[in-house]
């Protein structure tokens, strides 16, 4: 039977960033969603509403390039493509899922993952408002990995979560197996490995080799 492995991405691929994070440094918002990132790790926000301020932040400003600039500014752990390469060397499975925009998640598929879940922000250059409906959630998570265990012929106890703050405390609790990556307290007690630093390939030797 084959391992799927779920990954988080802002805070966790992502060390101490966050997509709306490097998309609003590249428009000099850099105090502005340092506000909302704030508010919403303090649940002040929800999901939504912080999705909505800051596409009123980008308003129409925001181009293709500038995404493109962040994304490849982005303090990213070192190894996501090696490890990646071995999951699949493997014969198993790796995702994305973050709430974060998925114009920016899904870029991580040209790295390697088989695939990548993220909220439906609008396009590019951002002239519509936020669909709640394309929001994604804590609970949203652990309904995608149940998709894909579905499409991949696996089930819960297949799976390995990698993740750092709150929105990961659902997926953490409902699969058997998870890694903290440079995590907070919601989901240090839930995790059966913990790592902090800048590579992943440690963080995923934790699971291959039981800690």
């Amino acid at each position: 039977m084959g391992t799927l492995h779920l990954f988080d991405m802002d805070g966790t691929l992502l060390y101490g960033s966050a997509a709306a994070v490097e998309i609003s440094r590249q428009l000099g918002l850099d105090r502005e969603i340092a506000e909302l990132e704030r508010r919403f790790a303090t649940a002040e926000l929800t999901p939504v509403q912080f999705a909505q301020l800051a596409c009123d932040l980008w308003a129409a400003e925001l181009t293709e390039l500038q995404v493109a600039a962040a994304f490849e500014g982005a303090p990213w752990l070192a190894g996501i493509r090696e490890v990646w390469a071995d999951i699949r060397t493997r014969g198993e499975r790796c995702a994305v899922i973050s709430l974060s925009p998925g114009f920016f998640v899904e870029r991580l598929l040209d790295w390697g993952a088989d695939t990548a879940h993220g909220s439906r922000w609008p396009a590019v250059p951002i002239r519509r408002p936020v669909n709640p409906a394309g929001i994604l959630s804590s609970a949203a998570k652990v309904r995608i990995a149940d998709e894909l265990c579905v499409q991949y012929g696996l089930t819960r106890d297949d799976c390995v979560a990698y993740g750092d703050s709150m929105s990961d405390t659902a997926l953490f609790a409902a699969v058997p197996r998870s890694v903290a990556v440079n995590a907070d307290h919601h989901v240090s007690d839930l995790a059966s490995f913990a790592y902090t630093g800048r590579d992943l390939r440690e963080a995923y030797a934790l699971v291959r080799t039981g800690g």
